[in-house]
């Protein structure tokens, strides 16, 4: 036999390979489906990745941008809080001059108190150029979050929890309170409707009161005069019970 009849194929072998290669063409198919679908999902993860990360530097952004704001408005919130309280001296000293000594004719206390007072308003002005606002809130119902309670006064002609009188005036830098304002508050004084109807908001009306008792009283002598002098018991409902005695 020939070098040439020993390479070439054989026909047992050329039909094994064919059959071979008839099976594995449904294999080769699966396999390229699983790997379309691994990429697909792998695509998918990736792009609920990156969606993820946009969103996430666009909320760094905007709460980078707030805090940015709030360093510029409340930089100086420091040093405001403490030159109001030069403010507050020169309030005491305006209050401390007399009502006599401004009207006596002296004309130096009446520059001292001239100067002062344009101090302080021109100290207000600047206040109010950078945010910083001053409050009083003389009449005003209490809130724990811009007053602070010094002390109560008994007082029954106002509802219960209202600033009666102010003993510092409080300041509000932007939308935050800078120093609450110290008062002094009602205690015991009636409860407003408004503040009833706050505290109860489902709560029915109250019921009337009844009469005094001498009116009453008052109410039954009468009706004894018009009778005569005599007085009846008054009339109540009588309730008849049948017994069955049959049985």
């Amino acid at each position: 036999m020939s070098e040439e009849d020993q390479d070439a194929p054989r026909p047992e072998e050329a039909a094994q390979a064919g059959q071979a290669a008839a099976d594995g063409e449904p294999d080769g198919g699966a396999g390229e489906a699983e790997r379309i679908a691994a990429l697909e999902a792998e695509l998918a993860e990736t792009r609920d990745r990156l969606l993820r990360a946009v969103a996430e530097m666009d909320n760094l952004r905007k709460r980078t941008q707030r805090e940015k704001e709030d360093a510029t408005r409340f930089a100086i919130s420091r040093f405001a809080r403490d030159i109001v309280t030069v403010s507050d001296d020169l309030a005491r000293a305006i209050e401390a001059v007399p009502a006599e000594a401004r009207a006596g004719g002296d004309d130096i206390v009446a520059s001292l108190v001239a100067g002062i007072e344009m101090t302080e308003r021109q100290l207000q002005q600047v206040f109010e150029r950078h945010g910083v606002r001053r409050f009083d809130p003389a009449g005003e119902k209490f809130d724990p979050a811009v007053h602070e309670a010094m002390y109560e006064i008994p007082d029954p002609t106002q509802p219960a929890g209202t600033v009666a009188q102010v003993v510092e005036a409080g300041y509000m830098i932007a939308d935050r309170v800078l120093r609450p304002a110290r008062v002094g508050v009602t205690a015991g004084g009636p409860t407003s409707d408004v503040q009833r109807q706050a505290d109860d908001p489902g709560g029915a009306p109250d019921a009337a009161a009844p009469p005094p008792a001498d009116e009453a009283a008052r109410e039954v002598s009468g009706r004894a005069a018009a009778g005569g002098g005599r007085h009846e018991a008054p009339q109540h409902e009588k309730i008849g019970i049948k017994i069955d005695r049959s049985a």
